[in-house]
């Protein structure tokens, strides 16, 4: 099975360790696409498997569906995609990945400080927010989310 170009839904799934159900909400939102078999069975690209697993980790990044769709609609369909291909959505992504790694490296760096939130309840909070200033920044944790 190794050698063959197309696979099953149920190859895919366990492949991935998605669901096939999953797979078929992902074939609906247009994130992969099948072919059907004589017996018309779905079949998939080997190179899918790419495909399910880069949502997968998009996921985790916290990247929505939207967002999702967008970068693999770049990609062709009907054949493996190149190199090339994956490059441009990952110079695509790195923005927006670099703010997410910014967000969590500040995030880490505040926690054990005062966030801006406006409770005062740790010591620290009324040296760096003194009287809740970071209020005037607007709600929510200002000093983390600026």
């Amino acid at each position: 099975m190794i050698q063959d170009r197309f696979i099953s839904i149920g190859y895919l799934a366990r492949r991935t360790g998605v669901a096939v159900s999953a797979i078929r909400f992902y074939e609906e939102k247009g994130l992969l696409t099948s072919l059907r078999s004589s017996g018309n069975q779905r079949r998939f690209l080997r190179s899918d498997i790419r495909r399910v697993s880069f949502v997968l980790i998009a996921q985790k990044l916290g990247l929505g569906l939207a967002e999702i769709e967008r970068e693999l609609s770049a990609l062709p369909q009907g054949r493996t995609p190149t190199l090339e291909d994956w490059e441009r959505i990952s110079l695509s992504m790195r923005e927006a990945i670099d703010a997410k790694i910014a967000l969590l490296e500040l995030t880490r760096r505040k926690l054990d400080e005062c966030i801006g939130c406006g409770c005062l309840s740790l010591g620290k909070c009324q040296l760096y927010n003194y009287a809740d200033e970071a209020a005037a920044q607007g709600p929510g944790p200002r000093f983390v989310l600026k």
